[in-house]
């Protein structure tokens, strides 16, 4: 008689994730628009907090993406659907923090430099890959549950 896994062997599976998605939205859909809101904050002073601020957010979220593969890859393995969704997720984070980010770095420093900016697809297209780096979390763990169930039904 094969013995049912406990919930035990996925929670990290779940934590983590939802760790990451938790930071997420707190930082790219609460703290960055609300911070060119504040009282006597100037451009100059919001785009260096938010620089800062997005640095150790794609850090961590580079950290919590390698835990959530690690964990993938210990028993009991994931499934397909599962390794689809970190796919997309290494996707993702990698254009996200190796082509947009130096991109909008390079735009802050030149607006800190005195240089008019103007507006930016650049913002859009972060703010797009933020959107699915959320929709595959939230798919992360949804599959992960489902897979839970499926080994549990075993």
């Amino acid at each position: 008689m094969r013995a049912e896994p406990g919930p035990g062997r996925f929670a990290l599976r779940l934590v983590v994730p939802s760790f990451w998605l938790g930071l997420l939205v707190a930082l790219a859909f609460i703290e960055t628009p609300l911070k060119f809101l504040g009282p006597g904050v100037t451009l100059d002073i919001a785009l260096g907090i938010g620089r800062l601020v997005l640095t150790a957010a794609d850090i961590a979220g580079a950290v919590l993406l390698v835990a959530t593969t690690v964990l993938a890859l210990l028993r009991p393995r994931v499934g397909k659907p599962s390794l689809w969704v970190l796919g997309g997720l290494w996707f993702v984070l990698v254009v996200q923090v190796g082509v947009v980010r130096p991109l909008l770095n390079a735009r802050t420093e030149a607006v800190l430099a005195g240089l008019e900016a103007g507006g930016s697809w650049l913002h859009n297209v972060y703010i797009v890959a933020d959107v699915l780096l959320v929709g595959l979390l939230i798919a992360l763990l949804v599959t992960t549950v489902r897979e839970y169930r499926a080994a549990i039904r075993r």
